[in-house]
């Protein structure tokens, strides 16, 4: 039997969740982008060695979407999108949370919800890489590229499609901040 359990947060909580991920920041910002990139990813290991409800285990997909984002070698994110990604990451990489992670079935709550939240403030940043990933394991590689004309190289056609998704989400981006009024809703730049 399942049970479905939903919740809303309204300004005031956001407010909470907005300061709590600013603190994160400040904190992580004495820190190396390696050093903030390995906190997020030690969360992910200590949730692999512990038995969490599927909807945060989900959610920390998410997380791992977002690391590889930053070390993709061949998506090179920018500067700017890269540091919204490491300011997203913060909160991760901290080793105190708002919710104990060692708290059985409850611990990675906060997380999941945080996860939530900056899912929605990088969504197409996440879109775009979404679709170069997809575009780089399911489309061929033009026909030049197989050695018959060294002008296509493989960089060159991921680097054409890269160009093309990054500006896409600078654009959707862009629209949606002047839609919002300009707010960001946990502040990541």
């Amino acid at each position: 039997m399942a049970l479905r359990v939903s919740f809303d947060l309204d300004d005031q909580d956001l407010k909470h969740f907005r300061l709590i991920m600013r603190e994160a920041r400040h904190s992580a910002a004495r820190s190396t982008p390696e050093d903030v990139v390995a906190g997020a990813t030690g969360l992910l290991q200590r949730v692999g060695e512990s038995q969490v409800p599927q909807f945060i285990r989900e959610r920390l997909d998410k997380l791992e979407l977002m690391i590889r984002m930053l070390t993709d070698t061949e998506w090179r994110l920018p500067s700017q999108e890269s540091s919204r990604v490491l300011s997203a990451l913060a909160y991760f990489s901290e080793p105190d949370d708002l919710i104990p992670d060692d708290i059985p079935g409850l611990g990675f709550l906060d997380d999941a919800i945080m996860i939530e939240l900056v899912v929605r403030e990088l969504k197409h940043e996440i879109e775009a890489y979404g679709d170069f990933c997809d575009f780089r394991t399911r489309q061929s590689p033009p026909p030049g590229t197989r050695g018959r004309s060294p002008e296509i190289t493989r960089e060159k056609w991921l680097d054409e499609r890269r160009k093309a998704l990054q500006s896409r989400m600078r654009r959707r981006r862009k629209r949606n901040s002047r839609k919002s009024g300009g707010g960001s809703p946990l502040g990541l730049m």
